[in-house]
C-alpha cells in the first residue's frame, strides 16, 4: 500500500485544537486541503509527521507553539490612522486585513479596536503563542512524479 514520502502531493482533513479550547478544522471551511511535502507550505512537524502514513490513516501530532506560530507579541499590537485604510472598507473589531508594509510585503493583521481616527491593529498570527493538536487523516496520496 502507498504510503506518503518526501514530496508527494497529498490530500487530509485536519481539525486543529488550541492549548486554549478553540477548534478549526478543515471539515468546518473549504473541505480537504492538498499540499507536497517538503515544499514548506505546512508547518514543519505537520510535513514530517505524516511521512509514512497511509491512506485513511489518522494520527495525533502536537506542536508546541514556537515549533507552530512563534510567541505572540506585544510589540505587534499598534495604531494605525483611518486614513490609511480605504473608506468603502467597513471597519469593525475582529476585521482582517491585508495591508502593504514600508517594505513592499502585504501584512496580515486583525482590527482589534476601532476609534474615532484611529485603529488600534494585531499583527500576531491568530495562532502565536499557542501550542496546538492536530489530528490528521490522510484521504489521497499521489504520488512524485520522477
Amino acid at each position: 500500500m502507498n504510503t506518503v514520502e518526501l514530496y508527494d502531493s497529498v490530500k487530509v482533513h485536519y481539525t486543529c485544537l488550541t492549548n486554549d479550547g478553540h477548534k478549526y478544522s478543515t471539515k468546518d471551511f473549504d473541505g480537504p486541503i492538498e499540499f507536497i511535502t517538503g515544499e514548506g507550505k505546512m508547518l514543519r512537524p505537520i510535513e514530517e509527521g505524516i511521512l509514512g502514513m497511509k491512506i485513511r490513516e489518522k494520527k495525533t501530532i502536537k506542536i508546541a507553539h514556537k515549533d507552530a506560530y512563534g510567541n505572540w507579541e506585544k510589540e505587534l499590537i499598534r495604531e494605525i490612522d483611518r486614513a490609511n485604510i480605504p473608506e468603502i472598507i467597513e471597519l469593525k473589531k475582529g476585521l482582517e486585513l491585508y495591508l502593504n508594509g514600508a517594505d513592499g510585503k502585504e501584512i496580515k493583521l486583525r482590527i482589534v479596536e476601532v476609534k474615532e481616527k484611529i485603529l488600534i491593529i494585531d499583527e500576531n498570527h491568530l495562532l502565536a503563542g499557542k501550542d496546538l493538536t492536530f489530528e490528521i487523516e490522510v484521504l489521497d496520496i499521489e504520488k512524485r512524479k520522477e
